[in-house]
């Protein structure tokens, strides 16, 4: 995306000092910055390359006094950090209108509903009665299957998969190979040593605001429904088993991994690697470490857990430094 100093200024709503017409085409570091690029200046320890920098604009706070010569554009924002995130989302919206239109290669059906200005990338999939809303990018080869619902303005990105009757709200972003809806991990066992499947018919429910990564899975609960509540973040290769329910507003890292029917509270933190066990309730605003294992209730709120299974981080810590003495000696 080109824009000059004069488009930037009125889209972060800041003033110009130097040349208006200055086009920048991407961003870069202040420490890297070159012909063409727009950098900002937010943090006091990077000065120096506010001088040194070569990019065409500089996005700087409107109390920032040079002290020496500068060769970008600036555009003097009341925050410089806030300003590039305005930035980048308004960046992001322009490429979603750009996309604007339906593959002829794409394949949907008379009963499929499109919103207005929705994109379907080439040999994407969207199934009968499926409902898209108004703004929502679905890249190539995605496979939306019949009777979901989707929001507005979300994104599917390629190789993503929606099986039928699963619902999301607006403003979901499903990365690549992430897959919503897969059966659960039920079966039953029989007497000469075999396991029978238990089929699964219920759905996946996804809030508002939801970001879900690359190669993650949702499963479908086996009646009612899986529901990953509103603002929840999933990083890639985490797996939600059938049932759960996660919170508004919780967050996780990656390949963690959640047993069926367990209940996680609102403003939870996962870190990487984390495993929680079936059945269990997880209270609101609780934090687990890295490789944490929780195996059982955890019914004080905000509290923060390492080890497996967990216990308090404080604890965690002296026992830890208990055992490292010991094996030491």
């Amino acid at each position: 995306m080109e824009l000059t100093a004069k488009q930037l200024s009125q889209i972060l709503k800041g003033t110009v000092e130097g040349d208006e017409n200055a086009k920048v085409t991407r961003l870069a570091k202040i420490e890297n910055g070159k012909s063409g690029d727009l950098c900002f200046f937010a943090n006091p320890k990077y000065e120096q390359y506010v001088y040194s920098s070569q990019a065409s604009v500089m996005l700087v706070s409107r109390d920032f006094v040079p002290k020496g010569e500068i060769v970008p554009t600036l555009i003097r924002v009341d925050n410089a950090y806030e300003a590039i995130a305005t930035l980048l989302k308004y960046s992001a919206e322009q490429k979603r209108l750009s996309r604007a239109h339906k593959s002829l290669r794409a394949k949907w059906f008379l009963s499929t509903k499109f919103g207005r200005k929705v994109s379907v990338g080439a040999f994407s999939y969207v199934g009968r009665r499926t409902v898209v809303g108004d703004g929502t990018v679905i890249h190539e080869n995605v496979f939306i299957g019949d009777d979901c619902k989707i929001g507005k303005k979300c994104i599917f990105y390629p190789g993503a998969r929606v099986y039928p009757g699963m619902i999301i709200g607006d403003n979901v972003i499903v990365h690549s190979n992430a897959v919503i809806g897969s059966d659960g991990f039920g079966n039953v066992p029989k007497p000469d040593g075999t396991w029978e499947k238990i089929e699964h018919l219920g759905k996946v429910i996804i809030g508002d605001n939801v970001e879900i990564g690359a190669c993650t899975t949702i499963d479908r609960a086996e009646m009612e429904a899986t529901v990953i509540g509103n603002g929840v973040k999933i990083d890639n290769l985490c797996q939600i088993a059938h049932n759960v329910r996660i919170g508004d507003n919780t967050v996780m890292a990656a390949q963690v991994g959640i047993a069926g029917s367990a209940q996680i509270g609102k403003n939870c933190i996962l870190a990487g690697q984390v495993g929680i066990a079936g059945h269990i309730k997880m209270a609101d605003h609780t934090t687990i470490g890295a490789q944490g294992g929780v195996i059982g209730n955890i019914r004080k709120e905000g509290q923060v857990l390492l080890g497996s299974p967990v216990i308090d981080a404080k604890q965690y810590m002296k026992a830890y430094a208990i055992f490292k003495q010991a094996a030491e000696e």
